[in-house]
């Protein structure tokens, strides 16, 4: 359109909480720029909404700037829309055209129960990082950073496994509902360096537990994770946690049939 503007038809899943039953209700959303942000666009639908008296759509965000990875949402049955290396605030409308029917609903996870229309709880993975997602050291003045002396695409590595921001769209988009993804990034950040060695079994074996205590499936590389991870986090880093489990597990069973202990 000329003036940049667009008129859009909204599917969003409404529901008060976790135990009533929710529904998709349709809203027209008109008069919506072109360079608005997704997030703004709803903020639009919102301000309409309040101003008739209705309740707003609940939805979380912070930062709206890619960093936080709170704006969780599933756009036409994608996460953050399945545009890559994107959050939902970085998505702009005019990815879409005047007319389009836009689909919107919260992730999708036994782990991440819903709390309002868009908003689910996912502290989950608080606690999986609370289980092992940490080193134990010293306190006092950090050693000088070349100190330490660590291979730049080992940095990179763990540099790239750190970008991870816990935004759950690995979660909403496999199949098996996993986290491995978000929890192998972790893992991986802290067993690439030096200072993630002393403590590497116990923290993938407590980290792997607690995923699956949480109601996390399993994953079976279907990779939908890695495509709509807005930060790029690649399966290889589920395959070094495996790799990492397997040799802690195997480690932990000798210990036990020798009498070492845990």
């Amino acid at each position: 359109m000329s003036n940049g503007n667009m008129t859009l038809n909204l599917k969003i899943w409404r529901q008060v909480n976790a135990k009533t039953e929710g529904k998709f209700v349709d809203y027209k959303v008109d008069h919506v720029s072109e360079d608005m942000s997704f997030l703004e666009m709803i903020d639009v639908l919102n301000e309409q909404l309040v101003r008739k008296g209705d309740d707003a759509i609940a939805f979380d965000h912070d930062c709206r700037e890619g960093i936080c990875g709170m704006c969780s949402m599933m756009i036409n049955g994608k996460a953050h829309g399945g545009f890559k290396g994107t959050t939902t605030c970085q998505v702009h409308m005019r990815l879409f055209k005047d007319g389009d029917t836009v689909v919107v609903e919260p992730w999708r996870s036994r782990a991440f129960p819903l709390i309002k229309d868009l908003t689910v709880d996912r502290s989950a993975f608080d606690t999986i990082q609370q289980a092992g997602g940490y080193i134990t050291a010293n306190t006092g003045n950090a050693q000088d950073a070349n100190a330490i002396l660590i291979p730049k695409p080992i940095a990179d590595e763990a540099m790239d496994a750190a970008a991870c921001i816990g935004c759950g769209a690995c979660v909403a988009s496999c199949p098996n509902g996993s986290g491995m993804l978000f929890m192998s990034a972790k893992v991986s950040q802290l067993a690439l360096l030096p200072q993630g060695k002393a403590e590497a079994e116990k923290r993938v074996l407590e980290m792997v537990q607690t995923h699956d205590e949480l109601g996390f499936g399993n994953c079976s590389n279907h990779a939908e994770c890695e495509a709509t991870c807005p930060k790029d986090i690649s399966i290889e880093h589920i395959a070094r946690t495996n790799r990492e489990y397997i040799a802690a597990a195997i480690k932990h069973h000798e210990k036990d049939r020798s009498g070492g202990g845990a």
